[in-house]
């Protein structure tokens, strides 16, 4: 093993060889005409073309299809699902169906909750 100074002397003699094996310098300056000039060759553009005049229209005998079918907005809840709340002498319309008999609750006129069961 070499120490930090071997190191850095055995880099300084490896760029001090490569300088002193270096060629000069040489500038040499090129001054030529090109004897002869050809010119691009020419390649024609693509050939386009047009679309007909116009398109024809459907045959007489041709129907437009009948407008889709667009169900009802409302569907009725499923078997055992509740969408209403009984809560005593309060009745609410649930936010989410739940199984009818379960626990749901109503705002009563103070605000506060009246519980009652789902149908």
């Amino acid at each position: 093993m070499m120490d930090r100074s071997g190191t850095m002397a055995l880099c300084a003699g490896i760029a001090l060889a490569a300088l002193a094996h270096a060629p000069p310098a040489s500038a040499r300056v090129f001054i030529g005409v090109a004897p002869f000039y050809y010119p691009p060759p020419y390649y024609p553009p693509p050939i386009y073309y047009p679309p007909p005049a116009y398109y024809a229209p459907p045959p007489e005998y041709y129907t437009p299809p009948p407008p889709p079918y667009m169900p009802s907005p409302y569907r009725p809840p499923a078997a055992g699902v509740a969408t209403t709340c009984y809560a005593g002498a309060f009745v609410c319309p649930m936010q989410s169906r739940v199984s009818i008999g379960t626990t749901c609750w109503c705002p009563d006129n103070t605000g506060a909750r009246a519980y009652g069961r789902a149908g």
